[in-house]
């Protein structure tokens, strides 16, 4: 009994890290299928672009941008290659229990139709019978006689089944070692791809060393107006918080003295709309139709060796390098709570969408096809991505923040959607 719950709970557990390899599996595969888009868009917008327009500076953060892609690429490639590793050796494991499993079985069936090849005359079953010493005695040897042949039948028919299974095995064995084969060459691919890359982003640090001071003051007035960007973005916020909670405790018939401006009071439909949005994280689609990360979200240096500045900076939200006029859209039905000019250039516009306690900003248009208090559904466009001629870049800021906080946009946005 304590052999049978032990071999059970073998099963049930093989079987649990076999459903969550494959899910680690899938899940990686996904992974790799968006960076690889990513990369596609970052090669497919970079030859419709003129580098004699970008400034040093805008090439090595693109240069950047690829050579993070590709890290990543491989980083996920690398574990799908060592999952699948994992998997072989289980398989393989598996595989050369069935065999030996196989082995004994046919012994089994061997030396049973041996017995039953020397005991095949019918007259000797008949004799069997008859020379019983009583009624019962004929029953029982009736009985044993059909439960001897159902038993070579279960014999001959588990031979079967483990003959099937360890065809399959190995089928899939010799499909899984293919593609680790394919997987390994993926990997040396990028990796001297990302080799080139790193040679070429070489070549343009040394022309930053050549006029440090130059490059050295335009890395640190962007860091100054990424900075100013988003004290803005935060402040705003926390105006339009105080100002629905004003507007909540009107309606209320409440104070609307000392209102918090760190997080909204909800109403039911709010709640609704908030708890919506959290249940899409991950799945939201991006805000503009093609594009790559040109910055991710959170710590990242200025790339400048040699040049002095201070090299520490934090993206609060997502920086998205996109084609020239490109549509803005929203990532998920909404309210428009603001438009207004923020940043550095006037003409530049910013559009806050609320989804209950959600906002998701949109910065850097140079249109808006949206008003304060408009209703959007998702993939709404929202307006134009603006270039900036003095850098040649067109990049969409974006953040998604709860109440106060920046979240990682990253987290929320799918890619191939």
């Amino acid at each position: 009994m304590t052999r049978a719950l032990l071999t059970l709970l073998l099963i049930c557990t093989t079987a649990l890290s076999w459903g969550q390899n494959t899910a680690e599996q899938k899940k990686l595969e996904q992974q790799k299928n968006k960076l690889q888009k990513e990369i596609k868009e970052f090669q497919s917008l970079l030859s419709t672009q003129n580098k004699k327009e970008k400034s040093v500076l805008v090439q090595i953060k693109e240069s950047d941008a690829k050579i993070r892609l590709t890290q990543n690429l491989i980083t996920t490639i690398q574990k799908q290659s060592k999952l699948l590793t994992d998997n072989i050796y289980l398989n393989q494991k598996k595989a050369n229990k069935l065999e030996k499993e196989l082995e004994v079985l046919k012994e089994d069936y061997a030396n049973t139709i041996v017995k039953s090849y020397k005991s095949r005359s019918d007259q000797s079953r008949l004799m069997f019978i008859l020379s019983s010493e009583n009624f019962l005695q004929a029953y029982k040897r009736v009985q044993y006689m059909k439960q001897y042949a159902n038993f070579r039948k279960m014999q001959a028919e588990e031979l079967k089944e483990k003959m099937a299974e360890l065809e399959a095995l190995l089928a899939k064995l010799k499909v899984q070692k293919k593609e680790k084969e394919n997987l390994l060459a993926e990997t040396e691919k990028q990796k001297k791809e990302l080799e080139a890359d790193k040679k070429e982003q070489d070549a343009l640090v040394k022309v930053i060393q050549k006029d440090k001071k130059k490059y050295a003051a335009d890395i640190k007035k962007r860091q100054q107006e990424e900075r100013k960007l988003e004290q803005q973005i935060q402040k705003l916020i926390r105006e339009a918080i105080a100002e629905e909670n004003r507007k909540r405790a009107r309606e209320s018939g409440k104070s609307t003295d000392n209102v918090s401006d760190t997080k909204i009071e909800l109403t039911k439909e709010g709640k609704i709309i908030s708890d919506n949005f959290k249940a899409n994280k991950g799945q939201l689609p991006w805000p503009v139709e093609r594009g790559y990360v040109s910055q991710p979200y959170g710590p990242y240096r200025a790339h400048a060796e040699g040049v002095k500045v201070d090299s520490n900076h934090y993206n609060s939200g997502l920086d998205i390098t996109t084609s020239k006029d490109a549509d803005v859209r929203s990532v998920f039905g909404g309210e428009v709570t603001l438009v207004t000019h923020i940043g550095t250039f006037d003409k530049v516009y910013t559009v806050f969408v609320r989804h209950g306690r959600y906002v998701t900003s949109y910065t850097n248009l140079k249109s808006v096809n949206v008003a304060k208090g408009d209703k959007v559904g998702i993939k709404q466009t929202l307006g134009k991505v603006w270039t900036n001629e003095a850098t040649g870049e067109t990049v969409l800021k974006f953040y998604v923040i709860q109440d106060v906080s920046s979240l990682n946009p990253q987290q929320w946005l799918n890619p191939l959607k």
